[in-house]
């Protein structure tokens, strides 16, 4: 972060469109050429298929989770600081990100997907409702334990590329949290990737980044929909994860309200606004789930049908 503060500023406004509204990314050339898109999308996919290749390795390994680094953790730290930089070069001299060329709601949406599940991965740990489990969202769960890393690390690895590297306010808190999965994603079979407090911080992150960015840029109040909308999350779901006790999370709760009730206070029509991250979060949850489960329910329909021209063991009947 402090080299990427030190060689700014990296754009002018001359260099960029006039902005267009909520489905326009401003910071994108308005003449790309060549090179602004073959240094990005090289640099991109070289980083993508390291971090690819070093997950499928470590996989292959499965070592023991300790609380030292492996090679393979060492390989990866190493990979990651390496295009951190190339990507801080490669913006200085040519800008562009992926942004030029893909929609802006993908790096929104993997994010988006991301979080999501890590809600599914720890329903069983912490529960989903207020500490309580729901038992079909662990059909998907057990696949994604074992390969969520490779989401992970394209969501994190292409939102870190689709924007260019800046020095506003913006886009340096996006970059450290950024860099923060990165990290998180090269320690893989160490106990610190486990450590509660450090995810949950991970988890919750994108309600600091979320409210600030909507607080500089959006129209006035939106920042209100981003805070209460992930601290609401964080009161059913993610502070039951941490070993809390009862007393504390009643506080929790009560700070939570007092704030709503203080924020809103004389607005009370615009606090609809609360349920819409926490409405389409868990609604996406139960679609995916949804979608895990049919190939079971189907296959269980196929069965009871065939079973129903079974006559007697070992014998079928003519109708079958």
């Amino acid at each position: 972060m402090v080299i990427i503060i030190s060689l700014g500023p990296y754009s002018n406004a001359a260099m960029f469109a006039p902005d267009q509204g909520s489905f326009w990314y401003y910071w994108k050339l308005q003449n790309p050429d060549f090179w602004s898109r073959f240094s990005v999308w090289s640099l991109y996919a070289l980083h993508q298929i390291s971090l690819w290749g070093l997950i499928a390795y470590a996989q292959l390994q499965r070592p023991k989770y300790s609380k030292t680094l492996n090679p393979v953790n060492i390989a990866a730290i190493a990979v990651n600081a390496l295009f951190i930089l190339l990507h801080i070069w490669q913006t200085k001299y040519w800008y562009d990100g992926l942004a030029q060329d893909t929609p802006v709601w993908t790096s929104q949406a993997s994010v988006v997907f991301m979080l999501i599940f890590v809600l599914i991965m720890e329903n069983k740990r912490r529960g989903l409702f207020f500490g309580k489990s729901i038992e079909a969202v662990e059909k998907p769960a057990g696949f994604l334990k074992r390969y969520h890393g490779y989401y992970f690390a394209w969501a994190i690895i292409y939102t870190f590329w689709f924007h260019p590297i800046e020095d506003t306010v913006g886009h340096l808190l996006g970059t450290f949290y950024t860099i923060m999965l990165m990290l998180q994603g090269s320690l893989f079979f160490t106990r610190f990737h486990t450590n509660r407090h450090w995810t949950l911080l991970l988890e919750t992150f994108v309600l600091i980044h979320g409210a600030l960015m909507a607080y500089m840029t959006a129209e006035s109040g939106q920042w209100r929909m981003f805070l209460f909308g992930f601290l609401t999350m964080f009161v059913i779901t993610q502070m039951h994860g941490i070993g809390l006790g009862n007393k504390t999370r009643c506080s929790i709760v009560g700070l939570y309200i007092a704030a709503i009730v203080f924020s809103y206070f004389g607005d009370w029509g615009a606090m609809i606004a609360i349920v819409r991250i926490p409405v389409a979060e868990y609604g996406l949850l139960f679609i995916i789930v949804a979608i895990a489960w049919l190939p079971v329910l189907l296959g269980r329909l196929v069965r009871a049908r065939n079973k129903l021209y079974i006559t007697k063991p070992g014998r079928v009947s003519k109708s079958y």
